[in-house]
């Protein structure tokens, strides 16, 4: 469920929430994609002491590889005819003297560029991952964890063509293919200009593929973000698959997506397979002229066989570089397409935004309150509907009332995971909307009806808000929570492995866990959303207590269907409709026999 604008009379006061991704997507459509000279000085200049050294040795690489050709003209026309051993002797050496040099630069060049193209993909996975772990609630709501996992470890990759190996090789190729030109223009003019007309026919056909293809590349982007989320989502909803037989339902939605993967590589596939077969066309044909042209110009006496050898080999280093652009130039094109979907998310602008949230909370008192909030998901459906209230610090409200009646919605603003589309949420007096997310949720406490838990030990669950907690302020959480009420059972205690999302615990001992890790973040505002949900009779009577002594002092919101584990609260809203239908404490709303007194004695009787 995703953000967007409310209407013209309140878009003033609209959420940033659907501003950012109404905003994203926007920008996201009308992106042309990322540009050669973006991409420079962006990733190639701050590297650019890498690169050039890079090129420099790519450079003598490629000059020592010139020494072959030229040996084999003196070898055939010199040495051989003149049977000059000495002269052997130094082209021998030359060869393989020229041969280390290549060998030492192409070791140094994978050292040096391939590594630091890796540096580079690990740093960019980062500055994704942050970015995306910014962005507001909303766009987590509408995007799947899979496809962002694609965004984060796949779409990156394709840089290190623009650091690594692949770019310096074509840069550094042209060069050497320009040298090799201007020697094939010495040793024979003529079958040099009859070659450049099939290699120019080429590199046009290239390019104008290459301008196809990553439309393709950006499109698999997608696909394989689509096809990489569902699976994500099939492996984590496992259970429910096998308890519905649903198997082969999901592995047809599984092959449809993969279709639709191969059929994409069958585009590029076919574009590349293009260019590949037109340079073989092409380049045979100048293979076949220059044996008739050198033929010819042999027997007329105008060269010699060790300059047209000479020549073949010079030949092939100037076209190596060309026909190399069907293999390097797909990898540059793919990598400008990663580049294009990782340029999406970090042109997104982040939740957090200074400007817009000058004031940073140096203490909290904790009084929260509503004042005429109104809110939207979606353009003229308001969720809330003039909300107002006061949570003094300390207090307890209770949020009661039907499925969908807007009680998480009104948590969440609480919580600065929205933004009122119109009305203010305030913090100590301070519009909640101005006030720096981070300086607030350092005072925040969340305990949800599905809460998750990480893969790996109860220890380290509890410790996730405070790693750096003694073990006796970990005791306490433990105790107080009743952990230890299941964990002295275990042979391993709190350093039992409870697999991913806490699949080894039960509902109620993975809640306690959740309820555990709150104590110990000690908050100033705590949400508690349906937090004794998963809990037995016998449970859920330790765990009241433990909640007992875990909202003192802090201004704190249950949302709650059971009523009997509110009875305590300050001020007890019952939510129908988006509106407040009705307030007071138990003893208050159980004498007005209103919705309340409704709800709570169907509960009893239930």
């Amino acid at each position: 469920m995703s953000a967007s604008a409310s209407t013209a009379t309140t878009s003033s006061a609209h959420s940033a929430t659907s501003e950012n991704l109404k905003a994203t997507r926007d920008t996201a459509e009308k992106k042309k994609g990322m540009s050669w000279r973006k991409a420079f000085w962006q990733f190639i200049w701050p590297r650019r002491k890498h690169v050039a050294i890079g090129l420099v040795l790519i450079l003598i690489s490629r000059l020592a590889s010139l020494v072959l050709p030229g040996a084999s003209k003196f070898l055939i026309d010199d040495v051989i005819v003149n049977k000059d051993m000495q002269m052997l002797g130094w082209l021998l050496g030359a060869v393989v003297l020229a041969i280390a040099v290549q060998s030492v630069t192409s070791f140094l060049l994978t050292k040096l560029l391939s590594v630091e193209a890796q540096h580079m993909i690990s740093q960019l996975r980062t500055q994704v991952q942050r970015k995306i772990l910014s962005l507001p609630i909303s766009f987590f709501d509408s995007t799947k964890s899979g496809a962002l996992v694609s965004r984060i470890m796949t779409d990156v990759e394709g840089v290190r063509n623009l650091v690594g190996t692949g770019l310096v090789q074509l840069v550094g190729g042209t060069i050497t293919a320009v040298i090799s030109m201007a020697l094939l223009i010495r040793i024979s003019p003529l079958m040099t200009v009859y070659t450049l007309v099939p290699v120019g026919i080429f590199a046009f056909i290239a390019m104008k593929a290459f301008g196809r293809i990553r439309p393709i590349f950006r499109e698999r982007g997608v696909i394989n973000a689509e096809v990489t989320g569902r699976l994500t989502e099939t492996l984590n909803g496992v259970r429910v698959i096998k308890g519905f037989n649903a198997e082969e339902q999901e592995n047809s939605s599984f092959e449809i997506g993969v279709e639709r993967l191969f059929l994409n590589v069958k585009k590029s596939l076919t574009a590349t397979a293009l260019i590949t077969s037109s340079s073989a066309f092409l380049l045979g044909l100048a293979s076949a002229g220059i044996m008739g042209i050198g033929g010819w110009q042999i027997i007329v006496g105008e060269l010699t066989i060790g300059e047209f050898l000479a020549f073949t080999l010079y030949l092939g280093f100037m076209i190596a570089p060309i026909v190399q652009m069907s293999n390097i130039g797909s990898q540059l094109t793919e990598a400008f397409a990663g580049l294009d979907r990782t340029q999406e998310i970090m042109d997104m602008a982040p939740e957090d935004i200074t400007e817009e949230r000058p004031i940073r909370l140096t203490s909290m008192n904790g009084d929260i309150a509503f004042h005429d909030v109104h809110f939207a998901y979606d353009e003229g459906k308001d969720v809330l509907h003039g909300i107002s209230f006061e949570a003094k610090a300390g207090s307890v409200i209770a949020l009661v009332g039907s499925s969908g009646s807007g009680k998480t919605t009104i948590a969440s603003l609480a919580a600065s995971f929205l933004k009122p589309v119109e009305g203010k949420v305030t913090i100590d007096g301070q519009d909640l909307s101005k006030v720096s997310l981070a300086s607030y949720r350092q005072h925040l406490g969340v305990v949800l009806q599905d809460d998750f838990l990480f893969e790996g030990t109860i220890r380290e669950n509890i410790l996730f808000p405070r790693p750096n907690a003694t073990e006796e302020q970990l005791g306490k959480a433990v105790e107080a929570a009743y952990v230890s009420e299941f964990t002295d059972r275990m042979e391993l205690g709190l350093d039992t492995v409870i697999g991913e999302r806490g699949v080894k615990l039960s509902g109620g001992q993975r809640q306690r866990v959740a309820i555990a890790r709150a104590m110990l973040a000690d908050p100033k505002i705590l949400i508690l959303d349906e937090a004794t949900s998963n809990l037995d009779t016998e449970s859920e009577t330790l765990i009241q207590k433990s909640l007992n002594e875990l909202v003192k002092d802090r201004t704190t919101f249950v949302i709650a269907h059971r009523l009997s584990t509110i009875r305590q609260a300050t001020e007890i809203l019952v939510i129908e409709q988006g509106k407040i239908a009705e307030r007071g404490t138990h003893a208050e709303l159980i004498a007005k026999e209103g919705r309340y007194f409704d709800l709570y004695t169907y509960q009893a009787r239930i």
